[in-house]
């Protein structure tokens, strides 16, 4: 099924669910609040709204009948973002969930009791929201979104789908993706880039116009390539990134097989509606009496990649067999 069915499937479970009916009147309906860093419009997030809501009503939770879920949408607005976490907090929520790092800072700021679940978080322990991935040890716990050898992927990939790959630049905002500059990310890439004798560029941006400089700069020469980190700055500009890439034809990887649906060339990262499935069932857990110090932080178990063939041969490069044969998803 693709996501887009998925969305229209799904859409009910988050515009309208069933009445308030199904509650005692004055009986405690249970809150959840649910902050984005991103537009509201964006289809992606929708569809991880949707397998939210979906999944919590499959555990016995029903929107607006014994359960009240409010969505917030930041959309890249740092001080949007402070507002909407002091309202989410001042509504008494029963648990928090945040999506990336800087709704959980946000949130964090505003208590330091009630539950917060994160998903699609980096180096959380880095990041100081746990001190242990096994227990975590306050009001937050979730689902990371990185491993290690995702660096190592990430350039194989673009290595062996675009052999004259010399050189690889790595885009992110600095401001969204604060991890990104620890060692939790540098060392893995450092070891990858050895590996594969390409030389790694940093390219940290603030703003979206100096996108067109970065990608521009990979493409002056041959053997230029580009990681897109996982930073929701990234997911709010992906189509000028996937616009650039392809007007100065650089091959480019995305941690988002919506990108490649999109446009981009090729994906790997992890899979973001299993991110939300699983979250839900640590809402329902905390519902029913368990504590976050006591869930632990779950990393990557499920993975997916994807190639766009129309890209490819726009870019004038020839997908091996063996890229195709592992791809979850191959766009004509």
């Amino acid at each position: 099924m693709k996501r887009r069915e998925f969305i229209t499937l799904l859409g009910g479970a988050v515009v309208a669910g069933p009445t308030r009916a199904g509650a005692q009147q004055g009986s405690h309906v249970p809150r959840v609040g649910v902050l984005f860093n991103v537009e509201e419009s964006d289809p992606e997030a929708q569809s991880m709204v949707a397998t939210l809501h979906q999944t919590l009503r499959e555990l016995g939770w029903l929107d607006d009948r014994n359960i009240r879920i409010d969505h917030r949408w930041a959309a890249g607005n740092a001080t949007r973002l402070a507002d909407l976490a002091k309202q989410l907090v001042a509504s008494q929520p029963d648990v928090l969930v945040a999506h990336t790092s800087l709704p959980v800072i946000a949130l964090s700021k505003e208590t330091a009791t009630i539950p917060i679940i994160f998903i699609q978080v980096a180096d959380p322990m880095g990041q100081g929201f746990i001190t242990n991935l096994a227990h975590p040890g306050g009001n937050i716990t979730g689902f990371s979104s990185f491993e290690p050898s995702m660096a190592s992927k990430w350039l194989e990939m673009l290595k062996e789908i675009a052999p004259d790959t010399t050189r690889v630049g790595f885009v992110f905002n600095p401001k969204t993706a604060p991890y990104v500059n620890s060692g939790y990310y540098q060392e893995p890439f450092g070891a990858a880039a050895a590996s594969f004798a390409i030389k790694l560029i940093a390219n940290p941006v603030e703003n979206p116009r100096e996108l067109e400089g970065v990608v521009s700069a990979l493409g002056r020469d041959r053997g230029g390539g580009l990681i897109v980190i996982p930073d929701s700055f990234n997911i709010i500009h992906r189509e000028q990134i996937i616009m650039l890439a392809a007007h100065h034809r650089v091959p480019a990887i995305y941690p988002y097989g919506f990108a490649v649906q999109e446009g981009g060339l090729i994906s790997y990262g992890v899979d973001q509606i299993d991110l939300f499935r699983r979250a839900a069932s640590y809402v329902n857990r905390i519902l029913k009496g368990e504590k976050p110090a006591d869930l632990p932080v779950q990393t990557p178990t499920k993975f997916e990649s994807a190639i766009n063939l129309k890209t490819a041969k726009a870019l004038g490069l020839t997908v091996p067999s063996s890229l195709l044969a592992t791809s979850d998803e191959v766009i004509e």
